[in-house]
């Protein structure tokens, strides 16, 4: 029996090679000559920063620039770029980078409409309505943040990872260009497209998934599972690159609508408290969950696998969950992810406080397996 749901794809997306050239006509569309660009140093020193810039100043249009956005942003960043954005008057936002900028871009336009501070909108549907216009260009194959509902900020003061969870800040335009993508580091591409299965891995197996979600998630596995090899040995292999692309865009899709699952929930203590970059706290963590969620397996893992596995290979014998457990980990040390959490530099001695702030995500209440904040703090050891 199909349960009841529901959903909206409020953006316009626009994929293709060279499309950057489109951004002015984007932003004309929404009404704004001023835009603020939040992006990072990293780009800035790849020269993206200034290509994109260019583009928007040809068109006669204004724009500024907020360039100082780390890894796991925090609240301070959100001010510093929020005051930016309104010293300029500026009248919408352009996003460009992997989640962090997005994130950031996000709750700018969450506080320059509403005002306060972040962390009064934490939680789910705090935003009362609509901010400024927001566009969205990821040069990362990644975190899908183009097209979710979600911005995660770190409060410096708890060491906590706050989720602001609102409709409302869905980028209005996602622009994706899979020339924006084809300079990523290996090291950088490998996380960043773990991560991007994870979302769909996650959604699909989530209580919460939906034949429209499932749509998006299987979609994305199918994309990624068939070129994240691909694209990590050449990034600049075009065809590799848009599939990843758009793979990461639809599992930011699938996990807006079903959520995700224990691997999100407890990779985002790993970066409040370690500063372990979000990708590579999934990477390392997925195995883990997998084969604790393995006993609410209900033929989906299968599914999972026969996504995942390289061309080629067959299945000897009957499925079982260590199938994919075993591709997953294959998957993983081929790409270059450390193994484990220890050797990222995570300490024992968080992890009460860890589980304490995962069992706060509302992830874990969509992770097909139930869980305790006991069962958490296992799933970190044994993750060390």
């Amino acid at each position: 029996m199909i349960k009841d749901f529901s959903f909206i794809v409020p953006q316009e997306i626009v994929f293709g090679v060279g499309s950057l050239k489109k951004l002015p006509d984007l932003l004309k569309k929404s009404g704004s000559k001023n835009a603020l660009l939040v992006s990072d140093r990293g780009l800035e020193k790849l020269g993206v920063v200034a290509k994109v810039s260019d583009v928007i100043t040809a068109s006669g249009i204004d724009c500024g620039v907020f360039l100082d956005v780390e890894a796991n942003p925090s609240c301070e960043t959100v001010e510093a770029a929020t005051k930016i954005y309104k010293d300029r008057g500026a009248t919408s936002v352009i996003a460009l980078g992997g989640g962090s900028p997005m994130d950031v871009a996000k709750a700018v336009g969450v506080i320059a409409t509403y005002g306060g501070k972040i962390t009064e909108y934490e939680g789910a549907a705090k935003v009362p309505g609509k901010t400024v216009p927001l566009v969205a260009i990821p040069t990362t194959a990644g975190t899908g943040s183009e097209t979710t509902a979600f911005a995660v900020i770190t409060d410096r003061s708890r060491n906590y990872k706050l989720t602001v969870f609102s409709y409302e800040v869905m980028p209005n335009y996602a622009l994706l260009d899979p020339d924006m993508i084809t300079s990523l580091p290996p090291h950088i591409a490998a996380s960043t497209g773990i991560d991007a299965l994870v979302h769909a891995i996650e959604s699909y197996i989530s209580v919460g998934a939906t034949p429209f979600s499932d749509s998006m998630g299987e979609k994305a596995m199918d994309l990624i599972g068939k070129n994240i090899r691909l694209f990590v040995a050449n990034r600049a292999n075009v065809e590799a690159a848009s599939a990843m692309l758009l793979g990461s865009t639809f599992a930011g899709i699938a996990f807006s609508w079903a959520r995700l699952g224990n691997a999100h929930a407890m990779a985002h203590p790993l970066g409040g408290y370690f500063n372990v970059p979000h990708g590579v706290a999934n990477a390392i963590l997925l195995p883990t969950i997998l084969e604790y969620n393995a006993l609410a397996d209900n033929g989906r893992y299968e599914v999972i696998y026969n996504y995942i596995k390289p061309k080629g290979k067959r299945l000897v014998g009957d499925f079982t969950p260590d199938v994919l457990l075993d591709e997953i980990k294959e998957l993983c040390s081929s790409l270059g992810i450390p193994k484990n959490l220890t050797e990222v530099g995570v300490t024992a001695d968080k992890i009460p406080a860890m589980a304490a702030d995962a069992m706060l995500s509302g992830n874990v209440l969509a992770n097909p397996r139930q869980s305790t904040v006991k069962d958490l703090e296992a799933l970190y050891h044994k993750a060390m």
